[in-house]
Parts: C-alpha cells; sequence; structure tokens
C-alpha cells in the first residue's frame, strides 16, 4: 500500500512541474534549452538550460556590447512572471544611498555617501531598451527599480519617485525570488515576492512594443577576475500573459 501511495505522489508532483502556467500565461523556457530566446552571436554557451534553469555565469564571449539574452519575439502590453536567484556577489560595489524620491544622500559637503558593498547585478529589460530595465541587485533600496528612469535628471520628479521601490522585497543572496512585472501602455508595476516595489510608475517614451531581455552585466576584468556586481544569476518559471 505504501508503495502505491509513493507512486501516486511522484505522478503527482511530475505532473505538476510539467504543467503550462495555466490562467492565460504561456511558457517562455522550457527547462531543456534555450527555444523561443536568442544568444548573442559568439556567446559559446554562456546562458545555458542547466539542471533546469536559466542559467548565466556573467562570461558570455560574444564579442559586442550586447550580450543579453534576448526573447525571439516582440511584446506590447503584458504581464512577466519569473523567478531568479543571484548565485553568489562578486567584489565591492561603491553603493549610495536612494531616497525615495529617488536622488541620493549627500554627506555634509554635499557629496555622494557610497558604501563599498557585495553586489551582483542583472535585469529584465522591457521593450526592447535598457533604460526601461527592472533591476535585480543587492543594493538595499530593493530590486525592483527602473535606473534608467531614476537616474534621468531630465525626467518629472514624479517619475523618479515612481520608479524607485518603495521598500526592499529581496531575499537574501543565494535563494529564489519571483517577479511578477505588468506593462501596460506606459505604466509599470512591479511585485516582488508578494509585495507590490513599483505601484503604477510612468514610463514616457518607451517603446510601444519590443522584445524582453535577461541581462548581463560585469564579467572577467583584465586581472582575471570577476568585477564587482557580475551577473551571476539564474531564471526559472518564465510566463508571459499578453494583455
Amino acid at each position: 500500500m505504501k508503495l502505491v501511495v509513493l507512486l501516486c505522489t511522484a505522478l503527482f508532483i511530475t505532473s505538476v512541474s510539467a504543467a503550462e502556467p495555466g490562467d492565460g500565461f504561456v511558457s517562455l523556457f522550457n527547462g531543456k534549452d534555450l527555444t523561443g530566446w536568442v544568444a548573442p552571436e559568439g556567446d559559446n554557451g554562456h546562458w545555458k538550460a542547466l539542471d533546469g534553469v536559466l542559467d548565466y555565469d556573467a562570461l558570455s564571449e560574444a564579442a559586442g556590447k550586447d550580450k543579453n539574452l534576448w526573447t525571439a519575439k516582440e511584446y506590447k502590453d503584458f504581464t512577466l512572471r519569473l523567478d531568479w536567484r543571484l548565485k553568489q556577489t562578486t567584489g565591492l560595489y561603491p553603493m549610495p544611498v536612494v531616497l525615495p524620491d529617488g536622488t541620493h544622500k549627500l554627506d555634509a559637503n554635499g557629496k555622494e555617501i557610497l558604501n563599498p558593498t557585495p553586489n551582483a547585478d542583472s535585469g529584465i529589460y522591457l521593450r526592447g531598451v535598457g533604460k526601461a530595465q527592472v533591476n535585480i541587485w543587492c543594493w538595499p533600496i530593493g530590486s525592483g527599480e527602473v535606473y534608467g528612469y531614476r537616474m534621468d535628471k531630465s525626467m518629472p520628479s514624479e517619475v523618479r519617485a515612481g520608479v524607485t521601490p518603495k521598500m526592499n522585497a529581496d531575499k537574501p543572496v543565494g535563494e529564489w525570488n519571483t517577479f511578477e512585472i505588468t506593462m501596460k501602455g506606459d505604466r509599470l508595476t512591479v511585485v516582488l515576492n508578494g509585495k507590490k516595489v513599483i505601484d503604477n510608475a510612468q514610463l514616457p517614451g518607451i517603446p510601444a512594443s519590443g522584445k524582453i531581455a535577461l541581462q548581463h552585466h560585469g564579467g572577467r576584468g583584465k586581472d582575471g577576475q570577476m568585477s564587482a556586481a557580475s551577473s551571476l544569476i539564474q531564471f526559472r518559471n518564465i510566463s508571459i500573459k499578453e494583455l
């Protein structure tokens, strides 16, 4: 009897893990290869499927500057769901103190306060542009922010504040996190681990449609060591629902 129960349990677990996302979502990663994705030319297998996850070691050998992994398809309005985890940090990165309005805290002399901190860095490019990147990193402000818009001083103050996370909802390095990213028109909402960190933020000028990318960052320096904030990262359970 116990054997029957164990077999039934095993079949149930297998069927659940192999199931499609449901609720109108379509899987973007089959866990076996990069079908549906476009690796940079000359990457030489550094973006790869490994034990059911999409793994990256920050060492793409692509000759150009674009070492990111892109979807083959373009998307307009959508909700993207995925799990991600930073495998480890590399080096110390001079992190600023980001204030709720998106600016950086200054000391008594008007200079940015920078704290050397272990870091890793990646993100999700939306609609084909790096400026519209939902960041993944170890900064105290937390993942989910849109650095390209927050740092653009030509943007209205409400835009820069809107793309600044309302809280740090990240789990420690090495643990899995879950993003739900909704892009509708020029409005972005990001839920991280069940907490809404970006709420209907405006991204002025973002293209109406475009591909999604998983970001490369860092790599090996001239000294042979991994540079600070390299993209040592994994993704899994990637699915999308077009709106």
